[in-house]
């Protein structure tokens, strides 16, 4: 399946759960939820591999920041199943990725990788309340 055929494939998948997908100039799907963006992206070379990231929700205003960001993204890494959460520049992103044989098969792993994306965010900003 082409790289075009899986993005029409996910972004129907998206629209069929209620989202109301785009697709950006980089070909990534973008969607909200509950107010926030988030984008699928789908790789160039691997059809198994595909990732949801929550680009930019932290802004990191300074160094002693970036020093306390590292250490809660560590934390909602190390304490959230699959989900990834670093600094990128100034500012702080997170993302499941996952592996699975076809889009067909993602389909019902969806809701929960985005639950679980959710939950490392929720766990980085508590920390960073601290």
């Amino acid at each position: 399946m082409s790289k075009a055929d899986r993005i029409r494939t996910f972004s129907d998948f998206l629209r069929g759960e209620g989202y109301m997908p785009t697709i950006d100039g980089d070909g990534d799907i973008m969607f909200k939820r509950e107010g926030r963006t988030y984008l699928v992206v789908l790789d160039d070379d691997d059809d198994e591999f595909f990732r949801i990231l929550f680009p930019g929700f932290w802004k990191i205003e300074n160094d002693e920041e970036r020093r306390r960001v590292e250490r809660a993204a560590l934390k909602a890494t190390t304490d959230t199943k699959v989900a990834k959460v670093f600094p990128i520049r100034d500012n702080t992103w997170a993302t499941i990725e996952l592996f699975c044989s076809s889009i067909e098969h993602a389909k019902p792993i969806f809701t929960r990788a985005l639950g679980a994306l959710e939950v490392a965010v929720h766990t980085f900003a508590d920390e960073m309340r601290k």
